[in-house]
């Protein structure tokens, strides 16, 4: 019972990696549903700049108060792709061009940036916008991240285009691969353990008499 509990819980998560549908699989190009709002390309090299700010930029922008709807579209956009993109802890997401969850990194990274940029022309902590706006910038000029290209930095994205990891490439993607091998590993320990401590001897009615 224990062993094919273990069994099984190792086999779901194999299934989930490898066998999700090529259907789901990512956007080709620029031919996704263009009916949102477009958001601009991000070159490679921005990317892990922006991934950085990530978290003051969507704090900032949840102090927001007067907003609208493209804004509010713009950020739900960006946390999105950021779940489907398993929340950037797969390594290699943002700095390995072939990894799987590349693309879909450019994506919730193109629309963080989108989600600064519209801030800058709102009215409420213009001071803190353009603070931050400066950091950034400061932080890209001495990187040179914006000169740094690759295959989907020239992708435009839109907010109704959700994009999900090329999971039918992870197999082939061997740092990939060994995140969601060890993740399987960890769950399978994880349940072993509570298995045995659930089936621990209990105390006998003798030990407490005695």
């Amino acid at each position: 019972m224990k062993n094919g509990l273990i069994a099984a819980l190792a086999a779901c998560v194999c299934l989930l990696v490898l066998s999700v549908s090529p259907a789901d699989a990512h956007r080709s190009g620029p031919a996704g549903p263009t009916s949102g709002i477009s958001i601009p390309a991000l070159s490679h090299g921005e990317m892990a700049i922006i991934a950085e700010y990530r978290k003051p930029i969507l704090d900032l922008a949840a102090r927001m108060t007067r907003n609208d709807e493209t804004f509010r579209r713009l950020v739900n956009y960006s946390n999105i792709q950021y779940s489907y993109c398993l929340w950037g802890v797969v390594p290699g997401s943002i700095t390995d061009e072939e990894s799987p969850f590349n693309e879909c990194s450019h994506a919730y990274l193109a629309a963080t940036k989108a989600v600064l940029v519209y801030m800058r022309d709102m009215p409420e902590n213009t001071e803190a916008v353009g603070a931050l706006i400066s950091k950034l910038d400061a932080d890209l000029v001495r990187s040179g991240g914006s000169f740094v290209m690759c295959q989907f930095s020239g992708d435009p994205y839109n907010t109704a285009d959700i994009l999900s990891p090329r999971w039918r490439d992870v197999p082939s993607h061997l740092v990939s691969l060994m995140s969601f091998a060890g993740f399987a590993l960890m769950l399978t320990a994880g349940v072993f353990a509570l298995l045995r401590l659930t089936r621990a001897p209990q105390p006998s009615a003798q030990t407490f008499a005695s």
